[in-house]
């Protein structure tokens, strides 16, 4: 087994890395944008386990294949640290816990009939992710764009996804990367002359097997079908929805419109991977056994797309099409960050209850925001006083 050349970081043992995604799973709140931006403030700037631009490498090879980008962000962190044990080591201890905090809200809004809210906690973290993420993301932006036309790809980037939310087109966040990555390597390159071993990277695994259509599944069907949505699942794990709504709900009626929703939001309640989702659904339709083969098949293409293709992200840099290509797509993804940072600003600003401006929430984002300019504050004791400050909000009424 070998490791790439960067893996020549800081020494990492086996249990640092067990402790810090098994807890860094159960803090990291506000999608796969903001699982990227808190990873940076984590692994690159306050552990220095990578240097931002390989860690930015990394983020962007993940937009060339399928499956969750921050999940498989993470397994490749573990995979540069330790080879393949520890890709297959952070992959678990990043989903797990996740998985069972949302198998858990599962189980009981299964028994009740309602969904579990936990409102004023995550009131309460939300203006604490908006200040993390700003304050990473401009680490990232000051990194990742090195000249004029980066600049400019970043900025047209960002229109057009803030052009697709406005317009409602839907624009996947990662075709608008690819894009941004592609226009740059042409222009400093020309076009490439792909080696072989490259072409892995921009193809997922062979499409699968449709799962059975009637609405008493079995394991196997659940199984199966989540194992080839994972394996063809481009972007972040908010698209799975556009996927299962028109299989789970119109095609195989194992799900009632309204459970699909209410699987969402307690996927999107939950920290760490969106894509646990899947877990509430195999829950209804199969019990413990459903949410447990559910969420093994749509997060193994992952593993295995992730160590196929890592030892070739080193060969790469080492390419100035690939180079250039990695360069352009880190611009699109900011745009993304940038774009993602917007609406958790609208959103973490509301009151709980009632429209407008919470000043509460002001004081708590720019408290948080403070603290990561003027200290080293370990961001997750930040995102702990959040969830604290908003059930105190709660408790003396000014949410």
């Amino acid at each position: 087994m070998s490791v790439p050349p960067e893996s020549a970081q800081p020494t990492v043992t086996y249990a640092e890395l067990i402790r810090f995604f098994l807890r860094f799973s159960l803090v990291a709140f506000g999608g796969p944008p903001a699982h990227i931006a808190l990873g940076e403030a984590e692994m690159v700037s306050r552990r220095k386990w990578l240097t931002r631009e390989h860690y930015l490498d990394l983020v962007a090879a993940t937009n060339l294949i399928p499956g969750p980008n921050s999940t498989e962000v993470m397994i490749h962190v573990g995979y540069v640290l330790k080879g393949i044990p520890g890709a297959i080591v952070v992959g678990l201890c990043w989903i797990t816990p996740a998985f069972l905090v949302t198998l858990a809200l599962a189980m009981l809004y299964a028994s009740s009939g309602q969904l579990p809210q936990a409102g004023a906690l995550l009131w309460g973290i939300a203006p604490v992710m908006v200040a993390i993420i700003a304050h990473v993301g401009y680490r990232l932006l000051l990194t990742a764009l090195k000249d004029r036309l980066l600049w400019g790809l970043f900025v047209a980037s960002t229109a057009l996804l803030l052009l697709s939310k406005a317009l409602g087109w839907d624009l996947p966040e990662v075709v608008v990367m690819l894009v941004a990555g592609g226009i740059y390597a042409i222009w400093k390159t020309g076009l490439p002359k792909l080696p072989a071993s490259a072409s892995a990277l921009a193809l997922p695994l062979l499409p699968l097997a449709q799962a059975a259509t009637t609405s008493s599944a079995t394991l196997w069907d659940i199984f199966w079908y989540f194992l080839r949505i994972g394996s063809v699942l481009f972007g972040s794990g908010y698209v799975l929805v556009s996927y299962i709504q028109q299989d789970v709900v119109n095609g195989f009626g194992w799900l009632t419109t309204r459970q699909l929703l209410d699987s969402v939001a307690i996927g999107q309640m939950t920290p760490g991977p969106v894509l646990t989702t899947v877990a509430v659904v195999g829950y209804l339709v199969s019990g413990i056994p459903g949410a447990v083969l559910a969420t093994l098949a749509i997060f193994l293409p992952s593993f295995v797309l992730v160590i196929l293709t890592a030892p070739l992200i080193p060969r790469m840099r080492q390419s100035a099409f690939f180079s250039a290509l990695l360069a352009g797509i880190n611009a699109g993804v900011i745009a993304a960050i940038l774009v993602t940072l917007i609406d958790l600003t609208l959103s973490s600003l509301r009151p709980l209850t009632g429209e407008g401006i919470s000043p509460f929430a002001i004081a708590i984002l720019v408290g948080a925001l403070i603290l990561l300019l003027r200290t080293k504050l370990n961001p997750t004791w930040l995102i702990l006083a959040g969830g604290g400050l908003g059930l105190l909000g709660q408790f003396v009424n000014i949410l």
